[in-house]
């Protein structure tokens, strides 16, 4: 039975983490790791934790952003499988887990990835992200953009190297890129596999996010490539 570590990251998260709590207690599928990487919270949502997901295994301390608290929870990572979902985020249903490791153990993927749900603070749904999934994914996909999101992006341990820290929002876009590029094969799994709450870090500081985006693009795709599909993009959106 394949094993997964699903990973969260938080940081006085009390107000969001139940949600994301319940959702990995609830999972029908039993092999899993649960970590929790807390950036030493001052508000309760280390009792949340461990109220909701007494099982998990919780580490807390300082850290020096969001990508080193994902790094931190990788190097912890135990199972074949890695699964982020952080604070607000959610999986889509019980069974999900199920679903997606079901399709591993099949397909022997080293990619696993479906579509996610937008939501707000409050859990309600906004529709699914305009940015959908194809049906064949590589890195060359992600030229367009983030098409799959992080929270619906399950990756083979073995294969799933570390966030660069030097990118403070996008650094999940470069890790997905650099996964890819190690991946024999990649899977879809045809549904919806996460509640993906629309206020995160990448959310609040867009414009900051976008240039670093940009600089990736142009460096995995090459530099007038990226510049005039931007160009294009933003022709189009005046139309």
């Amino acid at each position: 039975m394949l094993r997964v570590s699903i990973i969260t990251v938080c940081y006085n998260a009390a107000q969001t983490i139940e949600r994301t709590l319940i959702s990995v207690a609830e999972q029908t599928y039993s092999s899993v790791q649960y970590l929790v990487i807390d950036g030493a919270s001052t508000d309760n949502t280390l009792e949340k934790v461990r109220a909701i997901c007494p099982h998990a295994e919780v580490y807390s301390e300082p850290d020096k952003g969001i990508y080193d608290a994902m790094n931190k929870g990788l190097t912890l990572a135990q199972g074949d499988y890695v699964w982020f979902m952080n604070a607000g985020d959610s999986f889509y249903n019980r069974y999900t887990v199920e679903t997606v490791m079901q399709a591993a153990e099949k397909a022997g993927a080293d990619i696993l990835y479906g579509d996610t749900l937008l939501i707000d603070e409050n859990g309600d749904e906004l529709g699914l992200r305009k940015l959908r999934p194809p049906k064949l994914l590589n890195a060359e996909s992600f030229k367009n953009g983030m098409l799959v999101c992080h929270q619906a992006f399950v990756v083979r341990r073995s294969i799933a190297g570390k966030y660069d820290e030097q990118y403070r929002y996008s650094a999940d876009y470069d890790w997905c890129i650099r996964c890819m590029h190690k991946a024999e094969k990649i899977e879809q799994v045809d549904s919806i596999l996460a509640r993906y709450l629309n206020k995160g870090t990448t959310t609040q500081h867009h414009r900051a996010s976008l240039l670093e985006r940009y600089y990736i693009m142009s460096k995995e795709y090459g530099c007038i490539s990226t510049f005039f599909r931007h160009l294009y993009f933003l022709l189009r959106r005046k139309r």
